[in-house]
């Protein structure tokens, strides 16, 4: 057996403060030695607290099954640096179908998403790694049910896109994108980032644009202009080098937000006045 890797240790702080544009806080991982032991409240203590010490003082909070958005207008209400999301996640879609509770489900999140801190339709979109070709369909009936939703309500739109690229943006083309839509996580190609910009979207990067093997996806986002970008942790998940394979935090957006930086050759500071000025015009105040 592989010993555990350690736990991550915080980042030197930025030298303003930056928004995490996409985190499940709610979520723990098995090899999360840092978290030890801990209650569900003081894992997202401590979280927020290491977070602020570096300079990430404000964070969007995901909630993608009916169990997670619960706890996320929950997180929101106890935390003043969290905003929250709500949505099914395209994989939880189909779940809710074999079941015969789908409407049931749409019906739980659409009262979730009024909460006044609740800013953000999402994750929602289409995965086509997890979920065969059965029930894709299933899939484009939530996504554009969540494109409603968010049209609706007045919320960001945040999407989830995995191996689905070209269904999305003719999904997004043919249902009206929200005027504040956001790629979570983007992993399109330098072809996509730009009619992402064309099309008015913002792009969020995750830890995955500091890997070695992400010259195309460093490529992508030097495409962007600076105010279209923002980053995140997509927390536990896709930790940033030097701690790629630990458990995510988000204090460690700071690595990422230093690799931005440096692939739009822009300096940490202005880079991180613009993603923070972008989070507020999206999300409004904290």
């Amino acid at each position: 057996m592989s010993e555990p890797r350690p736990a991550p240790t915080r980042p030197d702080p930025l030298p303003l403060p930056v928004v995490d544009d996409h985190a499940h806080l709610d979520v723990r991982r098995d090899d999360d030695v840092a978290g030890a032991g801990e209650d569900l409240a003081a894992h997202v203590e401590r979280l927020v607290a290491d977070a602020r010490a570096v300079g990430v003082d404000r964070i969007v909070q995901i909630g993608c099954d009916l169990a997670s958005a619960e706890e996320t207008v929950r997180l929101v209400d106890v935390h003043p640096a969290l905003l929250g999301g709500v949505a099914l996640h395209p994989n939880e879609a189909p779940l809710h179908a074999e079941r015969g509770d789908l409407d049931e489900a749409y019906a739980t999140i659409e009262r979730l998403a009024a909460h006044p801190r609740i800013r953000v339709v999402g994750e929602t979109g289409l995965d086509y790694y997890r979920t065969g070709e059965d029930g894709r369909d299933v899939q484009q009936e939530s996504f554009r049910w969540h494109i409603d939703l968010a049209k609706r309500t007045g919320k960001v739109l945040q999407i989830h896109d995995r191996d689905a690229h070209d269904d999305v943006m003719r999904t997004l083309a043919e249902e009206g994108a929200p005027e504040r839509t956001v790629l979570h996580c983007f992993s399109g190609d330098v072809t996509m980032a730009r009619e992402c910009v064309e099309r008015g979207y913002y792009l969020s990067f995750a830890g995955t644009v500091t890997f070695k093997n992400a010259r195309d996806l460093r490529d992508a986002l030097a495409v962007v202009p600076a105010d279209r970008v923002l980053v995140e942790t997509d927390t536990p998940y896709l930790t940033p080098v030097p701690h790629r394979g630990a458990a995510n935090a988000p204090m460690l957006v700071a690595h990422t937000v230093r690799t931005v930086a440096d692939v739009l050759t822009m300096s940490v500071a202005d880079l991180c006045r613009t993603i923070s000025a972008t989070a507020e015009e999206l999300y409004g105040p904290w």
